[in-house]
């Protein structure tokens, strides 16, 4: 059984050993223009070429992605053209010790009548423009930005209200939170989670963001996608069903635009880059999630088995793995990836076993027990004896791939109902 959770979070920083250098760039200078209109006509370039339309989108865009005052550079990066279009990375730089992060979009450009139509990530003309890009785009990256902008419910839980970072509105996933994804490192290995639930540039929502060190350093990719490297350090991975991941501070990191990459390839090694902008303290990966072209709360949702749960206050906050919780500045082994069939067993903090039921109620007989924190298949689901576990009430019985029954009240799946249809 599956509810978002309803806490806000803070930090406790652990300093992973080793502080690598930081890269400066060029001074910036602040924008103030009025904000873009998503899929708006820019004036042709002298050389007809998309990137002044880009840079003007992107200045319009600063007064919304940004906070009042940062200081922007937009820096745009055309990785391919043919004909009227064009598609590749668009980039508002901060300093280097700038409270601010860096925001980064992939962009689509197409020329109509000498001029050139502009569209970001998450704006509402991205994936009409992504679908008809077929000169730039290969199918399975049109598939996937296709995706970025699938239907949900605009509506926010308490862990993604307010202005969203970026100046966009996520659509998020109408109650279904499974990712299918692991922890940004190798399956099998034991990381700190130096930080707990917080945002991409710091305590503003929503709390889309964790922090990684330890264990060899290697960054890796959560769950295959399409991988684009926004600019040095900071590589971006669109996934399916809307997702994407971003990894930031990276050192050695890969320069790919739109390779496919597999579970667990390598991204790059924890370090303390802001070649884009930003500051980092102590060397680690800064892991973010993005949906529909957004950053979005990241509680509530799986990675290697683990969910976030958001503190009081943003850095903090926890992680759970069935009832156990490990809190930030704590340890997390990368389980790997939880199957969309799949569950974890929550006996809401009792530290005994759950029963197995012959049937969906405690009428059946009891036909054997499964351990806090297991790992379970689900072939389908029936209503029986109702039960009250971690996230509420519930009659929901789920049966196991070895045909025993499981009360839905103490299984975590990332959805509200069944998740492989009624028996």
């Amino acid at each position: 059984m599956f509810r978002r959770f309803a806490a806000v979070a803070r930090t406790s920083t652990l300093a992973a050993a080793l502080a690598l250098g930081v890269t400066a760039l060029p001074a910036s200078a602040a924008t103030a223009a009025a904000p873009a209109q998503p899929a708006s006509p820019a004036r042709p370039s002298a050389d007809h070429g998309p990137a002044p339309a880009v840079t003007e989108h992107l200045r319009g865009k600063a007064r919304t992605a940004m906070r009042a005052g940062t200081a922007t550079e937009p820096r745009v990066g055309v990785k391919r053209r043919a004909g009227d279009w064009a598609f590749g990375t668009a980039v508002l730089a901060t300093a280097p010790g700038s409270p601010e992060l860096p925001q980064g979009w992939l962009f689509v450009a197409h020329r109509e009548n000498g001029a050139w139509k502009v569209a970001l990530e998450g704006e509402p003309g991205f994936t009409g423009l992504a679908a008809e890009a077929e000169p730039v785009l290969e199918a399975a990256e049109r598939r996937a930005l296709a995706a970025t902008g699938a239907a949900g419910s605009t509506s926010f839980d308490s862990s993604s209200t307010g202005t969203t970072e970026g100046g966009m509105t996520p659509q998020l996933a109408g109650g279904d939170y499974r990712t299918g994804m692991a922890l940004p490192f190798t399956v099998g290995q034991t990381w700190y989670m130096t930080s707990g639930p917080h945002g991409w540039s710091g305590a503003g929502s929503p709390w889309s963001s964790l922090d990684f060190a330890g264990g060899d350093q290697v960054v890796r990719a959560a769950r295959r996608g399409t991988a684009y490297t926004m600019c040095k350090g900071w590589v971006r991975v669109v996934h399916d069903r809307g997702y994407a991941t971003d990894y930031y501070h990276l050192v050695s990191n890969i320069n790919v635009d739109g390779a496919a990459v597999a579970a667990g390839a390598y991204l790059g090694y924890t370090g303390n880059d802001v070649t884009c902008g930003g500051s980092s303290t102590g060397r680690h990966v800064h892991f973010a999630l993005r949906q529909n072209g957004a950053y979005v709360g990241i509680a509530g949702h799986d990675f290697g088995r683990w969910r976030p749960e958001n503190g009081g206050s943003a850095y903090a906050g926890s992680a759970l793995h069935g009832s156990r919780r490990v809190g930030a500045g704590g340890q997390l082994y990368n389980y790997g990836a939880l199957g969309f069939n799949q569950g974890i067993i929550d006996t809401n903090g009792s530290g005994t076993a759950l029963n197995k039921r012959s049937g969906p109620g405690t009428g059946y007989a009891v036909v054997g027990s499964v351990a806090d924190g297991v790992g379970v298949t689900v072939s389908c689901s029936k209503n029986g004896t109702t039960h009250t576990g971690r996230f509420g009430s519930t009659a929901l019985w789920n049966r196991l791939s070895d045909g025993t029954w499981v009360s839905d009240a103490y299984m975590w799946t990332g959805v509200n109902g069944p998740v492989s249809g009624y028996c």
